[in-house]
């Protein structure tokens, strides 16, 4: 590089021999590890680590030493204080990194041995405890119970749709606003329906059948249902894409209108 001063293109491995332990510890001993010394004796360890050893074991055994770890102060509640530390050495080498705040990148060691944590047999009690508290503390539902002023409830429930099938000019004619989507529309009684659709084919003899889900606010497939029964649909012709109804329901209403002589 042209600026031999610079080292934030290099990657400083002065480090790189030394030992260092990798520990996958429980996130509740990370903050008691985490957590600033007290005022009052800044110099107390956070935690210290047992390693124990047995003078009558012999050279010939290959076991693991077995390491304990106990923690100077924890959270309130039944946090367990002590904890073993199963040691592995059969990994993939892996190597420790770092990066200072000037962009600076190091390595600080070659991990030498993993350790896996876990409640030590002293206190499986209270860990047993801290996990139902846990389990229960997730389990209790938040939900608030409100006392309303208005308890007739007729403001929590939608109003049904209020239609007249009174004859009337094109003039008087409304437009309904068009229902969206992702509104629910509730199906009416089928003999209701069809009543329904006979006063509407009275006013007017072919419909679409957007027009019949806007004037009716049925579910289009409920629509489909009672048009297949009741009407046909015009294929082409002046009245194409529109239905009438069958011949012999026209028959049927035009035998039930009174003729004037």
């Amino acid at each position: 590089m042209d600026n031999a001063n610079d080292s934030s293109g290099f990657l400083d491995a002065g480090k790189s021999e030394r030992a260092v332990w990798l520990m996958k510890c429980p996130p509740l001993v990370a903050r008691s590890l985490q957590s600033p010394p007290e005022a009052s004796d800044p110099s107390r360890p956070i935690a210290k680590v047992v390693l124990s050893i047995d003078p009558l074991r012999s050279n010939d055994d290959n076991s693991s030493p077995q390491f304990t770890m106990e923690l100077a102060a924890t959270e309130s509640g039944h946090i367990p204080k002590c904890y073993s530390m199963d040691m592995s050495k059969d990994f993939i080498p892996m190597s420790v990194f770092s990066e200072s705040s000037q962009g600076k990148f190091s390595v600080e060691g070659k991990i030498l041995n993993k350790f896996d944590m876990k409640p030590h047999n002293q206190d499986i009690e209270n860990y047993g405890k801290l996990c139902r508290e846990r389990t229960n503390k997730y389990m209790t539902k938040t939900r608030q119970i409100q006392v309303i002023d208005n308890d007739n409830g007729a403001h929590m429930r939608p109003l049904p749709g209020i239609f007249s099938f009174v004859t009337s000019g094109p003039s008087d004619k409304k437009k309904m606003p068009a229902k969206g989507s992702d509104m629910k529309r509730t199906r009416r009684d089928r003999g209701e329906m069809e009543e329904i659709m006979f006063k509407l084919f009275e006013r007017q003899p072919n419909w679409t059948l957007r027009q019949l889900i806007q004037e009716t606010d049925q579910p289009e497939q409920f629509m489909k249902d009672i048009l297949k029964d009741l009407c046909v649909y015009n294929n082409k012709g002046a009245n194409q894409g529109s239905y009438e109804l069958k011949p012999e329901y026209r028959r049927t209403n035009e035998e039930s209108t009174p003729k004037l002589v």
